[in-house]
């Protein structure tokens, strides 16, 4: 078998919190792409409990790094898509989703946005997964 770790660097995006109980939009940190040619968004989804809700995905993209810059991503820049990287609380309940990223900027930001989150609960996650470092081992 072949090393995988040495490939990969994770950030933080969306840390563990208590649980979404509103519409407010859950978003990620400002990731830092310097050094990277490759970034994919690892979503893990919790259980909900509002059998309504549905959860919409947004990747946007930047050069300054406070993303006062941000544009949302054009869809030939993504691997996967942002309806895809949704979820419904119907149906979707403990599962991951993922979307890449192949643009030419140098800060990344996801964004899920709830709808119909009024009566129930959902816990979310997500990690930037960077590879394609230009130094080896990638950094931790």
């Amino acid at each position: 078998m072949r090393d995988l770790a040495n490939h990969l660097t994770f950030r933080r995006a969306i840390s563990p919190q208590a649980a979404r109980t509103d519409n407010t939009a859950i978003v990620s940190q400002i990731i830092d792409l310097s050094g990277f040619d490759k970034m994919c968004f690892a979503i893990n989804i919790g259980a909900n409990t509002d059998a309504n809700a549905t959860f919409a995905v947004l990747v946007e993209h930047g050069d300054a790094a406070n993303l006062s810059d941000a544009a949302a991503v054009p869809d030939s820049q993504l691997t996967g898509t942002e309806a895809a990287a949704g979820f419904t609380a119907a149906d979707d309940d403990n599962e991951t989703r993922k979307i890449g990223y192949v643009g030419p900027k140098n800060y990344v930001r996801l964004t899920i946005t709830p709808s119909g989150n009024d009566a129930g609960n959902i816990f979310v996650t997500a990690l930037a997964v960077l590879s394609g470092s230009r130094y080896w081992p990638a950094g931790a």
